[in-house]
C-alpha cells in the first residue's frame, strides 16, 4: 500500500512538469540558458547565411550565362563596354569590365607602339583581372567560415550545456538525497536539449558548408577560365597589331 502511494506521488509529480520546449527552456539554470539562447541564435544565423547564399549564387550562374551568350554573340566587345562599364552587374562581368578598361586606357595613351610596351599591358591586364577576380570571390565567400566554426564548435557548446545539466542533477540529487525520478529528470531533460539544439545548429552548417563551398569553388573555376579566354583574345589582338 505504501508502495503504491508513493508511485502515485512520483508519478503526480512527474506529469505536474512542464517537458515542452518553451518549459524546460525556462526551468533551466542560467548557464544552460545561455547555452540555448547562443545555439537558437547560431542556428537562426546560419539558415540566413544559407539561404542568402544559395539565392545568390543562382542569380551569379544565371546572369554569367546571359552575359556569356552576349560575349560570345559575335558583336563588337567595345559595345559590350560601353553598355555594362558603368555598373557591372556580376563578378564575370567585372573581370571583364577590369580588363577593357585597362586596355583602352593604354590605347588612348599610345602604349601600344612596341613590343616591350604590348607585353607589359598583357601582363598588366591580366594582374587586373586577377585582383578583381580575388576580390569578388573574396566577397562570395564572406560568412562561409561562420558556417564552418558553428558546424565544429556548436556540438561542443551543446556538450556544455549537456555536463552542467547532468551537474546540476547530481547537485539536486545530494541536497534532496533523493533518487527519484522527479528529482532526476528536470537536469537531464535540460541537458539533453542543449544536446539536440547543438546538432541542430551543427548539422545544417556542416552541410551548407561542403555545398556551398563546392558550388563556389565551381563558379570560381568558371570565372577563372572566363579570364583565361579573355586573356588569349587580347593577346591574339596585340599580336595583330604588331
Amino acid at each position: 500500500m505504501e508502495t503504491e502511494i508513493s508511485g502515485t506521488v512520483l508519478a503526480g509529480s512527474v506529469e505536474a512538469m512542464d517537458f515542452s520546449i518553451w518549459g524546460l527552456f525556462l526551468s533551466a539554470d542560467w548557464v544552460v540558458k545561455t547555452v540555448i539562447v547562443l545555439l537558437v541564435a547560431a542556428s537562426f544565423w546560419t539558415w540566413t547565411i544559407i539561404f542568402e547564399k544559395w539565392i545568390r549564387l543562382r542569380r551569379l550562374r544565371s546572369q554569367a550565362r546571359q552575359f556569356e551568350e552576349s560575349f560570345w554573340s559575335g558583336g563588337s566587345l567595345e559595345e559590350l563596354f560601353d553598355r555594362i562599364a558603368n555598373r557591372p552587374p556580376d563578378p564575370m562581368t567585372s573581370v571583364f569590365v577590369a580588363a577593357m578598361r585597362e586596355w583602352r586606357r593604354s590605347a588612348a595613351k599610345g602604349l601600344l607602339g612596341s613590343d616591350q610596351l604590348r607585353a607589359n599591358l598583357q601582363d598588366r591586364i591580366e594582374r587586373v583581372m586577377d585582383i578583381t577576380l580575388g576580390r569578388e570571390m573574396e566577397s562570395l565567400e564572406r560568412h562561409m567560415i561562420y558556417l564552418a566554426s558553428v558546424g565544429s564548435s556548436a556540438p561542443f557548446i551543446g556538450l556544455f550545456g549537456t555536463v552542467w545539466g547532468i551537474m546540476n542533477s547530481f547537485a539536486s540529487i545530494a541536497a534532496s538525497k533523493n533518487t527519484s525520478l522527479a528529482v532526476v529528470a528536470p537536469g537531464i531533460a535540460e541537458a539533453l536539449f542543449a544536446t539536440a539544439l547543438g546538432l541542430v545548429a551543427a548539422i545544417p552548417a556542416v552541410l551548407a558548408y561542403n555545398k556551398l563551398s563546392g558550388e563556389i569553388g565551381r563558379y570560381g573555376n568558371r570565372l577563372d577560365a572566363f579570364a583565361g579566354e579573355f586573356g588569349a583574345i587580347l593577346s591574339r589582338q596585340l599580336e595583330e597589331r604588331h
